[in-house]
C-alpha cells in the first residue's frame, strides 16, 4: 500500500491505474479507524478494483470550540490497518494541499435546506463543510466509485444530491452500518465515553428499535412516537437533540403512503455526542 501526501504523486498513480482501465474506489475517511472504517474499504473492494482511503481531519466541519484540536490522530495504527484490509493508496494531504488558498479563502460548496436541518440545526455550517471537503477530495481523486457509511445518513443523503446536482460521474455506496454486540454503533466518538456512558450508550439504539417496530406495525402517530422516544432518552441519562421520522430516499418530511422510513436521532452523552438510524418500511 503508497502513502503519498500531495496531489502530483495521487494523480500520477491514478493516471497509472487508469491506462489499465481499473475502477477506482474512493473511501474518505477522518481517520482513527475502526472495523466500520474497514467495512468501507471491504466494500470498495467490490465496487473497485483499486481502493483509496483519504485520512483528513477537516477543520470547516467542526463547528467553533469544538473538537477539531483534540480529534484523536492515529496514523501509524491506521495504515496497519489499512494495510491489513487490502487498501492500495492512502492518500493522507496537508490543508495547503486541500485548501490552497487557505481555509478562510476556500470555495464552499452547500445544499439548501437539508444542510439546516435534523443534525445541521444543532451543528451550524457542519454540512457545508462535509459537502466542501468532498468535492475536493473528488476533484483530487475522481473517482469512479465513492463509499460511505449508513451510520451517518444524513451525510449520505446530502452528498448523494450535491453528485445528482453537480452532475459528477461518480457511484455512491453506502455501506450498512456495523455495530458491537450490543448493539452501538461504531464511531470514532466512542472512545469519549466513560465506562458508565458506555453501558448507556447502547440504549440510543434500542430506543430507535423501538420506534421502527411500531412503525412496522401500523403505528402512525409519528408525533407521538418521537416525543415517547425523546422522552425515553432523557430517563436513560441522555441529553437527546432529536428524533425523528423521515422518508428513507432524501430524508423528506413522510407524506400519506410514504413506506420507506428511516428512525434518526442524535444525543449527547457526557462529552459524546452519538448519531444513529434505522431504516423500516411501513404495512399498506
Amino acid at each position: 500500500m503508497k502513502t503519498v501526501r500531495t496531489g502530483g504523486p495521487l494523480r500520477r498513480q491514478l493516471d497509472e491505474w487508469r491506462r489499465t482501465g481499473g475502477r477506482v474506489a474512493l473511501v474518505p475517511t477522518m481517520g482513527n479507524l475502526h472495523d466500520g472504517h474497514l467495512r468501507l474499504v471491504q466494500l470498495a473492494r467490490e465496487h473497485g478494483e483499486r481502493v483509496v482511503v483519504s485520512i483528513f481531519v477537516n477543520p470547516t466541519q467542526f463547528e467553533p470550540g469544538g473538537d477539531y484540536a483534540n480529534y484523536p490522530r492515529t496514523l501509524e495504527r491506521d495504515r496497519r490497518r489499512l494495510r491489513g484490509a487490502g487498501a492500495d493508496l492512502l492518500f493522507v494531504p496537508e490543508i495547503a494541499t486541500v485548501y490552497p488558498f487557505g481555509v478562510e479563502n476556500a470555495t464552499r460548496v452547500r445544499v439548501p435546506g437539508l444542510s439546516d436541518e435534523l443534525c445541521g440545526a444543532f451543528r451550524p455550517g457542519h454540512f457545508e463543510g462535509v459537502t466542501s471537503v468532498v468535492l475536493r477530495l473528488f476533484t483530487l481523486t475522481l473517482p469512479d466509485v465513492a463509499v460511505f457509511g449508513a451510520k451517518d445518513y444524513q451525510q449520505q443523503v446530502l452528498i448523494r444530491r450535491m453528485v445528482d446536482d453537480l452532475h459528477l460521474p461518480i457511484r455512491i455506496v453506502t455501506a450498512p452500518t456495523v455495530r458491537e454486540a450490543d448493539g452501538l454503533a461504531y464511531s470514532s466518538r466512542n472512545q469519549y465515553l466513560t465506562e458508565d456512558e458506555r453501558r448507556i450508550a447502547p440504549g440510543l439504539y434500542e430506543t430507535l428499535a423501538g420506534v421502527a417496530r411500531a412503525l412496522a406495525d401500523g403505528d402512525a402517530d409519528h408525533a407521538a412516537l418521537t416525543r415517547r422516544a425523546m422522552h425515553e432518552l432523557a430517563q436513560k441519562g441522555f441529553a437527546p437533540e432529536y428524533v425523528a421520522i423521515r422518508r428513507a430516499a432524501d430524508l423528506a418530511l413522510p407524506e400519506p403512503g410514504t413506506r420507506d422510513l428511516v428512525v434518526l436521532a442524535a444525543a449527547r452523552l457526557g462529552k459524546a455526542r452519538l448519531i444513529d438510524n434505522i431504516r423500516t418500511r411501513v404495512p399498506l
